[in-house]
């Protein structure tokens, strides 16, 4: 899931003792398992009020904001509540540095920013050789309405050049705000995967998340059931089209979308289709268990501090299940009651720099959040048992985030519970989570990997599709 990549948003925290010397653009370079990430920061006074805006240059971030700004002292700290993100450094006016280190989870990570650009230079987007040059086919902009939210989704309608469809492919983003190309590390998906389709006969609609780009509505409080009724909303949109009205439709979505798919399907008998694209199988609980373990293990964390975090998690995802209908305000109340045992049975070198309080704070946020309340509480066998339409499953053996062992096994035996006998899961050697042909899997590979997607991919769905018949 999106919701854990290493994408680095920043809450930064700098007061006025340094304010002359702190304003300006700040570089660093954090080095993850071999890999250098660049980051850059831009700190802008004015007056008494400071703003920040935030490069990831090796990932395409540009301008990204941040909450605040403010420092006690010469002691500067940046949080990433909804990423479980903290950097604590302190300012040496005589090197004009701040010298740190970066926490996620147990990994701690030494990171020197700098004013001197030369000491810690951005490199550039990385080219991607798979964004299409050229476009031999029909290109509409189109939006449609999702009359129980209210919002109009904006998105993009490809059609072969000769007007003929039989297949029409409804794309849906993984977790996080995305763009209609679902675009990160500077690589665009889903660009790929409807210039890849569209070239083989089958038009694609791709859209921009709720509340992202074109798109109208609330991201932020929008839960898993409010995306599906969005992809739903796609597949009402192409049903009421003249052009479109002999054409099967399907769904495919990947990673949290690979969820929303078959929640559409299993309600909606017009998909005749559904692809997952590094989709869950298993209950969310137990994804991110998995998840969570597989990125520490990846990021060097001791096996002491990851059964000591899973137990924590446990309990958190207890509490989740146990208040569903409990109102937000006394929701926190529960929660960070819970948070603050949690803190005081880790040890310091757990909670990194952290105090209790800033454990709490930088927690709480993301468990009261909707999207996660709701997002624990399902189970993707309630929706795949009732999928009757072909489904192809594919994951690469390298994913850390959705599991390629046990969520296709998960897909498949849901599959075999509902009686569907029109299905395939598909694992494939060594690609990850984005399904790019990768070394270990880690999130800091992404940037750094020159494919957008591995071609096996690319051609196991397209040809899954085609022989298709309808």
């Amino acid at each position: 899931m999106k919701k854990c990549l290493v994408t680095f948003v920043f809450i930064l925290a700098v007061t006025t003792s340094f304010a002359q010397s702190i304003a300006g653009d700040w570089y660093g370079i954090l080095n993850v398992n071999g890999t250098s990430i660049h980051l850059v920061f831009h700190i802008l006074r004015t007056a008494d009020k400071y703003t920040t805006t935030w490069d990831s240059p090796d990932q395409g971030g540009k301008q990204l904001a941040t909450t605040a700004t403010t420092v006690i002292g010469n002691q500067v700290t940046i949080d990433a509540t909804t990423f479980d993100i903290k950097y604590t450094g302190t300012f040496v006016p005589d090197s004009n540095k701040i010298k740190g280190s970066f926490t996620q989870g147990a990994a701690i990570l030494p990171l020197v920013l700098s004013t001197n650009k030369n000491s810690a230079i951005a490199t550039k987007p990385a080219a991607r050789p798979q964004d299409p040059k050229d476009f031999p086919y029909k290109q509409e902009e189109v939006t449609f309405i999702n009359p129980k939210a209210g919002d109009r989704l904006a998105g993009t309608l490809t059609i072969p050049a000769n007007g003929k469809v039989s297949k029409v492919v409804v794309l849906i983003t993984g977790s996080g705000p995305q763009n209609r190309n679902e675009e990160l590390f500077n690589h665009r998906p889903f660009l790929v995967w409807s210039d890849w389709l569209t070239r083989r006969g089958v038009a694609v609609l791709r859209y921009d998340d709720r509340g992202i780009a074109k798109s109208t509505g609330d991201f932020t409080g929008a839960t898993t059931a409010d995306f599906a009724d969005d992809a739903e909303a796609a597949v009402n949109y192409l049903s009421s089209r003249a052009d479109l009205k002999y054409a099967a439709i399907g769904l495919m979505g990947h990673s949290e979308g690979g969820i929303i798919a078959p929640m559409v399907a299993s309600r909606n008998k017009a998909v005749k289709f559904v692809v997952l694209l590094a989709g869950p199988g298993v209950p969310s609980e137990v994804l991110m268990q998995k998840q969570s373990a597989d990125q520490m293990r990846l990021l060097g964390a001791p096996e002491k501090a990851i059964t000591q975090a899973l137990a924590s998690n446990n309990k958190i995802y207890q509490l989740i299940r146990e208040n569903q209908n409990l109102p937000t305000a006394a929701f926190k109340i529960k929660a960070d009651t819970l948070l603050y045992q949690i803190a005081r049975v880790f040890s310091s070198g757990t909670l990194g720099n952290q105090t209790a309080d800033e454990f709490v704070k930088a927690k709480s946020a993301s468990i009261v959040s909707p999207w996660l309340r709701y997002f624990m509480t399902l189970n993707p066998d309630d929706y795949l048992k009732k999928v009757t339409c072909p489904l192809l499953a594919i994951n690469g053996t390298l994913d850390k985030q959705v599991s390629s062992t046990e969520n296709l096994a998960g897909i498949k035996a849901s599959m075999e519970k509902g009686g569907n006998k029109h299905y395939q899961v598909v694992p494939l050697a060594n690609l990850n989570h984005l399904l790019q042909k990768a070394t270990t899997g880690s999130l800091a590979e992404y940037g750094q990997i020159e494919e957008t997607i591995n071609p096996v991919a690319l051609k196991t769905v397209g040809d899954w599709i085609e022989e298709l018949k309808y």
